[in-house]
């Protein structure tokens, strides 16, 4: 079983409990560029605390999980994880951040087919956003990480002439990664 299935079963289970999400991280880049072997996929949710129960019963049977972890995510922020007891793969859940930059993204989300056998699309981050969060994530991990800086230069390559440039431009500078993304521009040749 590979990533996309398990993530494809998890998003079903979102979708019945009719918890909004997106698709991030590098299943996100995925899309925008070019496929990356992972052993776990990223989510972003917009879930409250009145649908903790429902949540860790529909994905109980199938994942392990912590309650308490997923409580404690969703009061002070920060991630939490479900493990897929078949295959051992890991989707981690980050909660929606109330930060203008997130929430934007959130409302720019597109669907996409996850898997070339889906029937329902699943609703995935925008390549700029990728780019953005991707950037952001390399500052954080102190810019050392390839695997980050290649899905960067990536989507920036085969999205070429079709990204909003004013847009990663402008949420670069605001979230202080803009001269990340000029440095990742030059690595694209024009």
């Amino acid at each position: 079983m590979e990533i996309l299935d398990v993530l494809q079963r998890v998003i079903s289970k979102l979708e019945e409990l009719e918890i909004p999400y997106m698709v991030s991280g590098s299943a996100a880049s995925s899309f925008h560029a070019f496929v990356r072997t992972t052993q776990d996929g990223d989510l972003v949710v917009a879930m409250g605390q009145d649908q903790l129960e429902k949540f860790v019963t529909a994905f109980a049977p199938e994942f392990y999980l912590d309650r308490a972890s997923i409580r404690r995510s969703l009061q002070m922020g920060g991630s939490f994880n479900l493990i897929h007891l078949e295959s051992s793969l890991k989707i981690d859940f980050f909660p929606l951040r109330k930060r203008s930059f997130s929430q934007q993204e959130f409302s720019r989300r597109q669907p996409r087919l996850l898997l070339r056998e889906s029937t329902a699309p699943a609703y995935v981050a925008t390549a700029e956003d990728t780019i953005l969060a991707k950037l952001e994530w390399f500052r954080a991990g102190g810019e050392v990480s390839e695997n980050q800086w290649r899905d960067v230069v990536g989507i920036l390559k085969v999205q070429a002439g079709s990204l909003d440039l004013a847009y990663l431009q402008q949420w670069a500078r605001e979230l202080q990664v803009g001269d990340l993304l000029e440095k990742a521009l030059k690595e694209v040749p024009r």
